[in-house]
């Protein structure tokens, strides 16, 4: 039977936990997820995993932070006068806003803490720093 390779264009369906069991996403009520592999669109981890499965093979992988969304970078967590936030929006723990860097490149952030005077906000991905697991099972190898 025809094995996942680097350079097939594959589609999976899949279930990413966390450490906790807690599910921060699936594909499994949606479209699979179709990409290419080795064009790494996709974390690391995820696309390597693929490589060597069957249609309709099961896998569990556990990915390190490494492999995923990388570790947690102190350096892009800032504080921000609350002043500068515009009028408009009332920030929250938790909230995700986009906000234009000075070269007008868009990034999104999260809200992560909020005083009288300053808001705190993270440009980390919401899943750096955390080991992640999926249960990834393939579906199709498209031929071009």
């Amino acid at each position: 039977m025809e094995q996942a390779k680097q350079g097939d264009i594959v589609k999976v369906h899949y279930t990413g936990k966390l450490d906790d069991g807690m599910v921060f996403d699936s594909s499994e009520k949606r479209d699979p997820l179709e990409f290419k592999i080795g064009e790494k669109k996709l974390i690391p981890g995820f696309e390597e995993a693929v490589v060597g499965m069957k249609i309709d093979e099961v896998k569990t992988v556990k990915l390190m932070a490494e492999e995923a969304y990388g570790k947690h970078k102190p350096e892009l967590v800032a504080k921000a006068p609350k002043k500068d936030i515009p009028e408009n929006i009332d920030p929250k723990v938790g909230q995700q806003l986009q906000i234009n860097q000075p070269n007008g490149q868009m990034i999104i952030v999260t809200v992560v803490g909020i005083t009288n005077d300053e808001v705190t906000l993270d440009a980390n991905h919401p899943l750096a720093g955390k080991d992640l697991t999926f249960d990834i099972r393939l579906v199709e190898i498209i031929k071009e």
